[in-house]
């Protein structure tokens, strides 16, 4: 059973038709898998949703309609929700210090690695899918096993 950590890059593709969407949905539709977000993408998706409204990519009602979605696949456990807890914002702070000096690791980013970091276990280890290459990347440096659901 594998487990998934979700950026939130990756898993807004699940709710609005993008490049990578195909490959982000049918991740989650193995029920056999877990799939894993933070708190911090409950709201981050909200975010992109609100600027592809702002940008006339989106309707309100559109908005209105994937916000509720997505608190449905929350709430049905679809999607499971993990807390940020002050060790997440100490290994951020830690990652920033490290790798943000040569590679440009943004604050967000660095607690969404955090939180995969800490649920990645040796004995089940946790792949992280992000849409972000320069992320990806790093993660890979970390020693995740990483899919960018825009590369083929």
């Amino acid at each position: 059973m594998p487990d998934y950590f979700f950026d939130t890059s990756a898993v807004a593709k699940h709710y609005h038709a993008e490049t990578g969407t195909p490959k982000v949905d049918a991740l989650l539709a193995d029920a056999s898998s877990s799939h894993t977000i933070s708190r911090l993408s409950v709201v981050e998706l909200h975010s992109v949703f609100a600027k592809k409204v702002r940008t006339g990519q989106l309707t309100r009602t559109a908005f209105e309609n994937l916000t509720r979605r997505f608190r449905s696949d929350v709430r049905a456990k679809r999607l499971r929700v993990v807390r940020l807890t002050v060790a997440h914002f100490s290994a951020a702070v830690d990652l920033i210090r490290r790798v943000g000096l040569v590679q440009n690791l943004r604050t967000l980013d660095a607690l969404q690695l955090a939180v995969a970091l800490d649920l990645n276990d040796p004995g089940r280890p946790v792949t992280f899918v992000c849409a972000d290459a320069a992320l990806c990347t790093i993660a890979a440096a970390e020693g995740l096993t990483v899919i960018n659901p825009e590369v083929p």
